[in-house]
């Protein structure tokens, strides 16, 4: 006979029953708020900013620089790039920006990234907005129930990622050459793309499915010593996988900015030689 108290009507947050009855909502004194609210701040700067640049379909190629945001460029609607990665493997009935057909592949790449479900889930929902402070649900299930379910294929967005920073790192060699496409060219854009591409492979490399994928299920590393020294690198790249995910996306972010000021005729490249 239903008591109308099953498990699955049961409140499961933390004012449960079978929780500890605390009546403060927390004990902290410190200004615990200020972390959640700078990651939304930052995490909304970056998603309006984005957002419009993806939009935009213009401005993303200044020779030899193309951003980010549009490479590689799929559609037949991109703007020539001599040299650069422009495959129109979509033809001409895509009418929209480019930029929407790749970069789906980082963004949910990052979206389904273990930092930044910890970044978001605290900015947006609360949940916890911090840690030793309650969060505001009444209940909580974790990602075993759609939406979130769908993060678990976070390690699919990362074999997809690595073909898109293979592009960026071409990109990157691009930019050694100057605006006639001569090779030898060297100005404040190459440091640019050369830092963000530094950055990409990083933050892609720190990945808690690459550091499973090279060593996680490895039984013994004594008969895996190359797996083994990956899989330590990664480990050491792990422990900076928070700083190397927002600096990662401050700097793609500056190499797009900084090819749109190129295009518009902002400034001119300033070049070392």
């Amino acid at each position: 006979m239903a008591t109308g108290t099953e498990p699955s009507e049961r409140s499961t947050g933390v004012r449960s029953p079978g929780r500890a009855s605390v009546a403060a909502r927390h004990l902290r004194t410190d200004r615990w708020w200020l972390a959640p609210a700078a990651t939304a701040a930052g995490l909304l700067a970056f998603v309006a900013y984005s957002t419009w640049r993806a939009f935009a379909n213009a401005h993303y190629y200044a020779a030899p620089y193309v951003s980010p945001f549009y490479s590689p460029c799929l559609a037949e609607n991109c703007v020539p790039m001599r040299g650069g990665p422009n495959w129109a493997l979509f033809g001409s009935w895509w009418g929209l920006s480019p930029a929407l057909l790749i970069l789906v592949f980082p963004l949910g790449f990052r979206l389904t990234c273990y930092y930044y479900r910890k970044a978001y889930y605290r900015g947006f929902w609360a949940s916890p907005p911090a840690c030793a402070v309650a969060e505001p649900h009444r209940a909580y299930s974790g990602e075993t129930r759609f939406p979130l379910i769908l993060q678990n294929v976070h390690r699919y967005f990362f074999y997809l990622a690595l073909p898109v920073a293979g592009v960026l790192t071409y990109d990157t060699a691009l930019a050694f050459r100057d605006a006639s496409y001569a090779w030898g060219h060297a100005g404040l854009g190459t440091v640019v793309f050369l830092v963000n591409i530094v950055l990409i492979w990083a933050y892609t490399l720190s990945c808690h499915s690459c550091r499973h994928v090279v060593g996680g299920r490895l039984r013994h590393f004594s008969k895996h010593p190359v797996r083994y020294r990956l899989w330590t690198w990664a480990g050491h790249l792990n422990r900076r996988h928070m700083l190397l995910a927002w600096a990662s996306l401050i700097s793609v972010a500056l190499c797009d900015l900084y090819v749109y000021l190129l295009a518009t005729g902002a400034f001119d490249d300033p070049r070392f030689f």
